[in-house]
């Protein structure tokens, strides 16, 4: 769907002043970052994070977080029971007996299985749709690393990572993520990710929001997809087993306390089966699915928050959940497309952001927050928003302006994911701006861990976004896919040292589904809910009140 005619009468402002944004681009005359008073100020203005009232957070009432307050979407999944009645099933038989158990096929969980088998270890992946369908494919501008020594160093890359995170990261896991990132760029070159580089084989490298350093790699505007690829790649060559569409729906211990496995579901048939493992990885991703504020998101369809569930009603502790980020660039339009994720890397790469006028109002390298609170602030207070058809607004990203600065055929070249993609609606990203607007993007928090990815459960380990504390309240762009592969990696090792060492051989259980059970109960909450959704409902309210009539009718048949 192309834009309509006023949307293209209002692109003739921007055109109006493209040629001024690029020649000050040239000269290097940009605009000045805001104050950190000024950052303070727009964030508490303008940003979700800082809505008041119960739609907005609410307390835990049970479990080791009890009293933290977060967003209803995931406090709802929290206080809901099992999926499994654990008195109606058998754990003495396991239908699958491994020593490392990998729950999730993303990006992390494939970096744990692949360091756990060549640690020696049997390893199996259980993933709830396909491998590989995960918020690593949909992660688009890079890749961080400070491995550019000459320029760069993790000292500036860990002060950006907590600049970014308001300074209340967890520091030794901005630290360990840091250090590690160069050997990560180093790995994933070696299995054969295909990094942007200049003809002498030097890598590409962009800012950042929020960056001091020039340390994004990346792979045109598709490098998770390409970091999944090889990753995906790595892990058959190993003769990994998969089983797809089979999502944990429970955690299992074993009588000393430790996790012990986990029961899979399986999607197709609806049965449920057990799997023994001297120890767990966890990598289930994050929760955009839950669609937190009703934001639109960027996440893949099965970003419904299991990891949290699963580990919470386990006795692990949250962390840094209050905040969820917000991505400033997901499309506003078209409709179709609404909320996917249009990369940082176009900003990085000089793109300009621009209000109704065509004029910009704030530094496009502000950290994420910032920028989505100066987007929501133009169009609300400032009232300077492009309106959209559906009545929503956004403001421009003013694309073609790239090549003009970096050369005819770069957007087309560059960023062929979001070309392409828009090409499909009839706006050509070369020639017009996009119209963007704040997306739900990602977990800041998560469950608690450490460097090691250890847990207070012996035996459970944690790699991706599912982990909390790394980012703090924000994340930088490039960090998450950094996050995966070395906190991914990380896990896996780990986890196979584990079960190596482990001499435990205690009878399985599900005890502490029924203490949660009871905690509930004890609470007063009583409740239909399940817990974890496993999909998103999309089913509008007359649809469902059409489905429960031809539910009643057919009974009375």
């Amino acid at each position: 769907m192309p834009y309509p005619q006023y949307l293209k009468d209002l692109i003739k402002r921007v055109e109006a002043n493209r040629a001024r944004h690029v020649a000050l681009k040239r000269e290097d005359d940009d605009l000045p970052f805001l104050t950190l008073e000024q950052r303070q100020s727009y964030l508490e203005r303008f940003h979700p994070d800082y809505k008041t009232g119960p739609q907005i957070r609410r307390p835990i009432t049970v479990g080791p977080s009890k009293g933290y307050s977060i967003s209803p979407e995931i406090v709802d999944l929290l206080e809901a029971r099992a999926l499994v009645d654990p008195d109606k099933l058998d754990l003495s038989n396991p239908d699958y007996d491994v020593d490392v158990l990998i729950i999730g096929g993303g990006g992390a969980g494939s970096a744990a299985a692949i360091y756990a088998r060549n640690a020696g270890a049997s390893v199996m992946i259980a993933t709830k749709l396909r491998h590989g369908d995960a918020n690593t494919m949909m992660a688009e501008g890079g890749i961080q690393a400070c491995d550019k020594a000459q320029k760069d160093s993790p000292y500036y890359h860990f002060l950006d990572v907590l600049g970014g995170g308001h300074f209340v990261n967890k520091r030794s896991l901005a630290r360990r993520l840091v250090e590690d990132g160069p050997d990560a760029i180093r790995w994933l070159e070696g299995l054969g990710v295909l990094f942007d580089k200049f003809p002498d084989g030097r890598m590409k490298t962009v800012h950042g929001g929020g960056t001091c350093r020039k340390r994004m790699h990346s792979a045109s505007d598709m490098s998770g997809a390409e970091i999944m690829r090889v990753v995906r790649d790595e892990v058959r060559n190993l003769d990994v087993p998969v089983i797809e569409f089979s999502p944990a729906v429970e955690l299992i211990k074993n009588a000393e306390g430790h996790c012990a496995g986990a029961v899979l579901y399986n999607m197709e048939t609806q049965e449920f089966t057990v799997c023994r493992a001297k120890a767990v990885v966890m990598a289930t991703g994050g929760s955009g699915r839950l669609h937190i504020q009703g934001f639109m998101t960027t996440n893949h369809y099965g970003a419904t928050g299991d990891g949290l569930v699963l580990c919470y009603r386990a006795g692990l502790p949250l962390v840094f959940l209050h905040t969820v980020q917000y991505h400033p660039t997901g499309i506003a339009y078209p409709e179709q497309a609404e909320g996917l994720l249009i990369t940082e890397k176009f900003r990085g790469a000089g793109a300009n952001v621009l209000n109704v006028d065509g004029e910009r109002f704030v530094n496009e390298r502000e950290p994420r927050d910032v920028e989505a609170s100066a987007f929501i602030r133009e169009c609300t207070e400032v009232g300077k928003g492009v309106r959209t058809p559906t009545g929503k607004w956004g403001v421009w990203l003013d694309s073609p302006m790239l090549d003009l600065l970096h050369g005819q055929g770069y957007v087309a070249k560059n960023f062929c994911g979001a070309y392409m993609l828009l090409k499909r609606f009839e706006i050509d990203i070369s020639r017009e701006p996009m119209l963007v607007f704040p997306t739900l993007h990602y977990q800041n928090g998560g469950v608690d861990f450490e460097a090691d990815c250890t847990t207070q459960i012996p035996g459970l380990f944690i790699g991706g976004e599912v982990g909390g504390g790394i980012h703090g309240e924000n994340r930088l762009m490039g960090n998450s896919l950094l996050d995966i592969n070395v906190f991914g990696r990380i896990a896996g090792a780990n986890a196979a040292r584990f079960a190596q060492d482990s001499a435990v051989d205690a009878p399985l259980t599900l005890d502490h589904v029924r203490r949660y059970h009871q905690e509930l109960e004890d609470a007063g909450i009583v409740t239909q809910r399940r817990a974890p959704v496993l999909l998103p409902d999309y089913t509008t309210p007359e649809v469902k009140e059409r489905q429960l009539e031809t539910h009643y009718l057919g009974n009375l048949r």
